[in-house]
């Protein structure tokens, strides 16, 4: 009985042994698996926080780029304001110039159908220096316009 109680007890060891050795294996195994979920953690972490600093910075170049934007369209809107005034004030410079001409044209028409006899050779001198170009001093003075004369 002594030497079956003796392989009784060597196979106890023997499973006891195995059992200890399967247990630290596990634990071992569990270890590997803990430092690995927190190495792969450790990247995740770091994955998202370069993904939020390149959104971080995108945002930062898309609002200098809204800035720069902004400021371009208010220049223009200014330029644009601006040959808008001018135009304007060139505009009502064509109207006072067109009606001049239309009142020259009807005065030269007056003249032209009164001198074909009408007044005869004593009208024709005052007529003539009337037409002259250089006597005309009081066709020019200037046209003066501004754009805050006109409002749209």
């Amino acid at each position: 009985m002594a030497s079956s109680t003796s392989s009784g007890s060597s196979s106890q060891l023997q499973n006891s042994g195995s059992e200890e050795d399967l247990q630290a294996l596990m634990d071992q195994r569990k270890r590997k698996r803990m430092i690995s979920n927190r190495e792969s953690a450790r990247r995740s972490r770091m994955r998202k926080q370069k993904h939020l600093d390149d959104l971080t910075a995108q945002v930062a170049q898309l609002r200098k780029e809204n800035h720069q934007i902004i400021t371009r369209v208010s220049i223009t809107t200014q330029h644009y304001m601006s040959i808008e005034a001018e135009n304007s004030v060139l505009r009502a410079q064509v109207g006072e110039l067109s009606h001049r001409l239309q009142s020259l044209d009807e005065i030269i028409t007056f003249l032209n159908a009164n001198n074909s006899g009408v007044f005869g050779s004593a009208v024709a001198e005052p007529i003539e220096s009337f037409l002259n170009p250089l006597n005309l001093s009081y066709l020019n003075q200037p046209i003066m316009a501004s754009a805050d004369v006109f409002q749209y």
